[in-house]
């Protein structure tokens, strides 16, 4: 039944991953162009990739089901339209950025900060429409927020791994502020695992710690082994590795981190959208 429920709610668990890889990589453009020397060929084509995770979130939040089954999570639709308007805008500006930085260079950056608040309005409406209201909506934006940040922004790390492969000379200061970024997004997301079990936050509004002896016991463990524990110890050695120059190491495990953070996206998600529990 838990798998089946899961299952029930793909559509939402997409737009989850989709619209995580879109804003979560668009971030960490941000920050490694504001913050280091990446290369301006990097930056392009990961701002490119993140469109197109924008494009694809955009198609799966059109094709969003109307309710939830038996999930306790209500949909409040009057959220879709404002969503939708701000994840449309994220795509809109973020390309116009990326074509007016070699035309004029001030109204790219205003353009891509904007591009960025309306990636975060995104989630705001996300949260409003699926979160119950009240302290729900608060925590769901943050659950999303740092799912974002994780999903997107190894991915970006691992796009940035291969960069060193062809660009040799390139320092290593990039990839070690945004590995150690990521270190620190999955260990908040531990600390907020603990903190929502502890309180059995969602809408399901079960018993403290019950989420890890319940029904779904087995998809939590798994969101927290192999979503949570495992990639952060991964994150720690890319950081060590790309600090002694091994960046073919520090890409390996970039692409382990890739597919566990990806996979514990997906378990978040389900958990939330099919039982209501934060995790």
């Amino acid at each position: 039944m838990p798998a089946t429920q899961i299952g029930q709610n793909l559509a939402f668990i997409n737009w989850t991953v989709l619209t995580g890889l879109a804003l979560g990589t668009y971030a960490a453009v941000i920050l490694l162009r504001e913050r280091t020397t990446a290369t301006s060929g990097y930056l392009v084509f990961t701002t490119a990739c993140a469109i197109g995770f924008g494009v694809l979130a955009y198609l799966s939040d059109q094709a969003l089901p109307a309710s939830l089954g038996d999930s306790p999570v209500v949909i409040d639709p009057a959220w879709d339209g404002p969503r939708q308007m701000a994840l449309g805008a994220f795509i809109a500006l973020v390309s116009a950025a990326l074509l007016l930085r070699r035309v004029h260079l001030g109204v790219a950056t205003v353009c891509a900060w904007l591009g960025l608040t309306a990636g975060l309005a995104t989630l705001v409406f996300g949260a409003l429409a699926w979160g119950g209201g009240g302290l729900g909506n608060a925590a769901l934006l943050i659950q999303l927020g740092v799912l974002a940040a994780g999903i997107g922004g190894f991915f970006a790390a691992m796009i940035l791994g291969h960069w060193y492969l062809v660009t040799p000379k390139l320092p290593e200061s990039p990839l070690i502020l945004l590995t150690r970024v990521l270190v620190a997004v999955m260990a908040a997301q531990v600390v907020l695992f603990a903190f929502w079990t502890a309180t059995g936050a969602g809408p399901a509004d079960v018993a403290p710690f019950a989420a890890l002896v319940g029904p779904w016991a087995l998809f939590v463990w798994l969101r927290l082994l192999v979503g949570l524990v495992f990639p952060l110890i991964v994150s720690v050695a890319s950081v060590r590795t790309a600090s002694t120059r091994s960046m073919e190491s520090a890409t390996g495990l970039l692409y382990i981190n890739v597919g566990s953070v990806a996979a514990g996206t997906i378990l978040a998600a389900g958990l939330y959208f099919g039982a209501g529990l934060l995790v």
